[in-house]
């Protein structure tokens, strides 16, 4: 089993669950965590035993509060951190932490469901956009806080979240920093339901579970990656291509075979092929210059 220090880790029933684990500070982020998040999301990949992933936060008080302000300055100020060599830098500028764990949960092959237990703000609301849906606990809070510390929107959001609410939403919360409570984050688009804290995690499994029961890996690690690459292209013909590619493709596997003779047999389908080692020779398409 995949240990770590600032999550915890389990697999169960082809669900993997990654909690942020430092009740004692509200779950904060801070580099160990952030680079502990990739490594779990490059376990999930890697594990064809995973087919979907659930992410909570420890205890009952909060999912995420943001970074961790005990850094003092070199909270937002990277370079006067002690591990500023080690941070990747484009053009003179220190890539932002978040950053690295949005784009990591935002090339999942397996689909992410947030389940937010409590107080969701700054990175702790932040990351949970390059999640598939997002549920949390009627007790839960979100705030997009960034100018009331002086800084701007960072983890991707200035790209994920108008496109998970919209941008006027996406400016009305980014504007006033403000802590809302989760009957506005439903509203406004921003969270799929709303539940009883008890029941939010039978909430989050019956939902992954009804993800995967009857669908195949490697089609849903497709169609992740798909509908959120699509979100970047110019004109519908680009989906076109990459659709009509991938119905090519997955039209001659195993398991298009299974699915069609199960179907016709009234059963359910067994699926025999795998992430790991079964995905199309075309993908990652975005990342081959000549399919362009």
């Amino acid at each position: 089993m995949t240990a770590f220090e600032t999550l915890g880790y389990t697999v169960d029933d082809a669900i993997a669950t990654i909690t942020l684990n430092r009740p004692d500070r509200m779950n904060a982020l801070t580099a160990q965590m952030a680079n502990e998040l990739v490594a779990a999301f490059d376990a999930t990949d890697a594990d064809d035993a995973v087919r979907a992933v659930i992410v909570t936060g420890a205890g009952d008080r909060a999912f995420c509060a943001g970074a961790d302000i005990g850094q003092g300055r070199a909270l937002f100020d990277y370079s006067q951190r002690q591990d500023a060599h080690a941070r990747p830098v484009v053009n003179d500028v220190y890539l932002d932490m978040g950053g690295r764990v949005a784009l990591r949960i935002f090339d999942s092959l397996k689909p992410v469901i947030g389940a937010v237990n409590g107080v969701a703000v700054g990175f702790g609301a932040s990351i949970l956009l390059p999640m598939d849906v997002r549920i949390a606990a009627d007790i839960a809070r979100f705030g997009f806080v960034f100018a009331r510390r002086g800084i701007v929107p960072e983890s991707a959001s200035s790209w994920f979240l108008p496109r998970v609410v919209g941008i006027s939403t996406a400016l009305e919360w980014c504007y006033s920093g403000r802590v809302f409570d989760a009957g506005e984050a439903l509203a406004g688009g921003l969270l799929r339901s709303v539940h009883d804290p008890d029941q939010l995690m039978a909430a989050a499994r019956a939902m992954a579970h009804n993800f995967i029961a009857d669908s195949a890996p490697v089609s849903l690690a497709l169609t992740r990656q798909m509908m959120w690459k699509m979100l970047t292209v110019d004109h519908p013909m680009e989906a076109h291509r990459i659709d009509s590619r991938g119905v090519m493709d997955r039209g001659r596997s195993a398991d298009a075979l299974e699915g069609i003779a199960a179907f016709r047999e009234k059963r359910k389908a067994q699926f025999s092929d795998r992430v790991s080692v079964d995905m199309p020779e075309f993908f990652p398409w975005w990342e081959d210059r000549a399919f362009e």
